[in-house]
């Protein structure tokens, strides 16, 4: 009743030497039953649902009678451009055209493969376009090629045509002998740069380049050409004449940013549409078809050297005695500076969360044992006034209400912010001040800017900070005057940072990024023990001039004073005419010791 699975003795062999006769088989092979053979060797059930005819199988009997006339019975080869495909049948899909192989219809519609291969064809097109004498590369109009259309193939620029036939031909193109020099892609009708994202990877020396006459649109078309590090890092000359891109930058006046836009992404550029390219340099320019220059070595430090604290037009001592008592009252007290403040002073603070990149290089945020305790949370909810965050519908309330009007609204505000502690007196190189007046005649002030850092109880990380005070002087009579303050404040702006280190501001060379650490500073016991090893007739002397001078050049100074024996007014010319350097300060003192009087030592 059910007929069975297996197939009668004898059917293999003749329906084997039917498709032989066929011309559908060239060799014996075992027929596979698709509903046994499976990859794997699982069983399954399969897939075809009907015995209607399909279009594959009068493919498959055209094929038997046509195929190898039309082709030969040569197989395909391989290919070498990625993304390339075969041609399909147009039964089954839409047709694609293939980059490295030619095709033509027959009369019953499918694409067959024809003797002459697209990869040949695009080789000789190049080889007709290679000028080895001049190493140019002509592919200008590419689309009007005799050959090309001949054998339906669809040059970049093209309708129809993608990424593919543009890497053959650069790809073909980097083989050339002696190296491609210059290209020529103009009249091509190219309107993205995607077609020639390609072009960097295989010819990646180029040194001119024309794209004249295309239809490149939007800057990122010339991104596909510059977007990364590396991409034709040697082009000297490049063409964009007849683009709308650079016309419509020139039209509305913007031909100067044209220019740097172009300049910008392609940096070795000097030839920018046949007119060079304005650079600032002292050596003569060279042709656009000269090598590189070397590169130069990376400078290690900046021209100008960090000089010392800046104080002028007041005493030390008036900026001075107003820190070393408004710091710690405000570590310890902060409502007991309520006579210090203006009654109609201003108070705001604004937060910086951002890692400076010298202190994420140098690791400070992790090898600090209490970095990690600290939370900028409650700076940020307590009224921060970085007008940079304070965006929306709501900034220009928060940018009121975070201005605090008053002495007592200024206390009231700070007492609310988390307790800290300055180390003014014990660490005064961690501190940089500067100071000069503002103002002229009853309007006088003081302008005071300060940076320095201090430690956050009671997770007591670190943290970094810059101020800004304008001061006045304290009338007669009032609160500020009563209660011994020579001056009173203003104005009180108080920025607070991610913590980096002091040496940002550490007299001397001035480090870039790239260079030597900065040799470790000299600690406070270390400069007080070079107190003490200056003889005792010399340290009166010595004490009595360093007065006039910041702490950081103080303790510069005792260090001259100590290794040398120079007394303190030769110390302090020794240190000026070496740009307050340490170490060529001693080695100008070796240099001239020998004729310098007794009066110069201590």
């Amino acid at each position: 009743m059910f007929s069975s699975a297996t197939p009668a003795s004898g059917s293999r062999p003749l329906a084997t030497s039917a498709l032989k006769r066929a011309g559908l088989i060239d060799k014996d092979e075992r027929m596979k039953d698709v509903t046994r053979d499976k990859p794997g060797g699982r069983k399954g059930v399969s897939k075809i649902r009907s015995h209607r005819p399909r279009p594959i199988d009068a493919f498959k009997d055209h094929q038997a009678g046509t195929s190898r006339a039309t082709s030969g019975g040569a197989p395909s080869d391989g290919l070498a451009i990625r993304g390339a495909s075969s041609a399909r049948n147009p039964t089954m899909g839409r047709l694609r055209r293939n980059a490295v192989t030619t095709t033509s219809v027959t009369n019953f519609g499918r694409a067959a493969t024809v003797g002459v291969k697209a990869i040949d064809v695009w080789r000789d097109f190049v080889n007709r376009r290679w000028n080895a004498e001049a190493r140019f590369l002509n592919l200008e109009s590419m689309l009007d090629d005799p050959e090309l259309s001949k054998h339906g193939l669809f040059p970049p620029g093209a309708p129809g045509s993608s990424t593919r036939e543009a890497s053959v031909i650069f790809k073909l193109a980097s083989n050339l002998k002696p190296p491609v020099q210059t290209i020529s892609l103009a009249n091509n009708h190219i309107g993205s740069g995607q077609l020639l994202s390609t072009l960097a990877h295989y010819l990646p020396k180029l040194a001119n380049l024309s794209l004249q006459n295309n239809d490149l649109k939007v800057w990122r078309d010339m991104d596909y050409l510059s977007g990364r590090k590396g991409k034709l890092e040697h082009l000297r000359e490049l063409i964009m004449i007849g683009n709308p891109l650079r016309e419509l930058e020139i039209k509305n006046g913007r031909g100067d940013k044209y220019k740097s836009d172009m300049a910008r992404r392609f940096p070795s550029l000097v030839m920018l549409d046949q007119e060079a390219i304005a650079t600032i340099a002292f050596d003569a320019p060279g042709l656009a078809t000269a090598p590189i220059t070397q590169k130069r070595p990376t400078a290690t430090t900046f021209p100008h050297e960090m000089k010392p604290s800046f104080i002028t037009g007041v005493e030390d001592a008036v900026i001075s005695n107003f820190l070393v008592r408004f710091f710690p009252l405000f570590d310890g007290q902060r409502a007991a500076l309520l006579d210090a403040y203006h009654p109609s002073a201003t108070f705001s603070f604004s937060v910086n969360t951002t890692i400076p990149a010298r202190a994420r290089i140098q690791g400070l945020h992790s090898q600090l044992p209490n970095q990690r305790k600290l939370e900028w949370s409650v700076w940020l909810n307590g009224g921060s006034r970085n007008l940079n965050r304070l965006g929306g519908s709501l900034g220009l309330d928060k940018a009121f209400n975070s201005l605090h009007i008053g002495s007592e609204a200024a206390i009231r505000a700070m007492s609310a912010l988390p307790k800290t502690k300055h180390e003014i007196s014990g660490s005064p190189e961690k501190f940089c001040i500067d100071a000069w007046p503002i103002g002229q005649g009853e309007n006088l002030k003081l302008f005071v800017s300060l940076h320095g850092q201090f430690i956050e109880e009671p997770s007591e990380g670190i943290r970094s900070f810059d101020r800004a005070f304008i001061l006045a002087p304290a009338p007669p009579g009032s609160r500020a005057k009563l209660n011994g303050w020579d001056v009173m404040i203003l104005s009180d702006q108080w920025c607070i940072r991610s913590y980096s280190s002091h040496e940002a501001w550490r007299p001397g060379p001035m480090r870039v990024q790239a260079g030597e650490p900065l040799p470790p500073k000299e600690t406070a016991q270390q400069l007080s023990a070079l107190t003490t090893s200056v003889p005792p007739q010399g340290q009166a002397q010595l004490q009595e001039a360093l007065t006039t001078f910041s702490e950081p050049q103080r303790g510069l100074i005792m260090q001259i004073c100590q290794r040398t024996g120079l007394n303190a007014r030769f110390a302090v010319e020794c240190l000026e005419n070496n740009a307050w350097n340490v170490d060529r300060a001693i080695a100008n003192f070796e240099q001239v010791k020998g004729a310098l009087s007794r009066d110069a030592f201590l």
